[in-house]
């Protein structure tokens, strides 16, 4: 069985609440949620899956708690690790850079190794533009807690669902 590990960044306590209803639908323990600020090799060394969870601020930019954070991963050997990524965003006010935080992870980690897991439709959002996007679906789970979320428990069901499919 695959240890799974999420981690987050959050500034509103949003990204956090997500992380933590991710990790309940996947029977990670409450230990095993960590704050990306609080990201080393060690604690990320623990984890087969890597649930990698940011909001989106500013112009499309990473949530600050990752500055460090994806510094720490990058300089890891990934090879052997499984990443899913979740972001949060807001597809009415900043529809050109919807979840890019969400972009940023994945294109910082793309060269590491890692297999990312849980890539997710387009299909049924509104949005105009977004980093997270690649090859004509979002690299992760995208979540707009401030226009769509009555969607959120839907969209976090079925993503799990298919994580467990994907998680060796």
């Amino acid at each position: 069985m695959s240890k799974i590990g999420v981690f987050y960044g959050s500034t509103t306590g949003t990204t956090e609440e997500i992380a933590q209803r991710i990790a309940e639908r996947l029977s990670v323990s409450t230990t095993d949620i960590h704050d990306a600020s609080k990201l080393n090799e060690k604690i990320a060394g623990e984890y087969d899956v890597l649930v990698l969870g940011t909001s989106t601020w500013g112009a499309g930019e990473l949530q600050d708690d990752w500055y460090d954070g994806i510094k720490v991963l990058k300089k890891m050997d990934l090879s052997q690790k499984s990443i899913a990524l979740f972001g949060c965003g807001d597809a009415d006010s900043y529809s050109d850079t919807f979840c890019d935080g969400m972009g940023i992870l994945y294109e910082e980690l793309k060269s590491s190794g890692c297999r990312f897991i849980g890539a997710t439709a387009i299909t049924g959002y509104t949005f105009d533009a977004s980093t997270a996007v690649v090859d004509g679906a979002f690299v992760g789970l995208p979540l707009d807690e401030v226009n769509e979320d009555d969607k959120t428990a839907e969209r976090i069901a079925r993503w799990t669902e298919e994580l467990q499919k994907q998680i060796h």
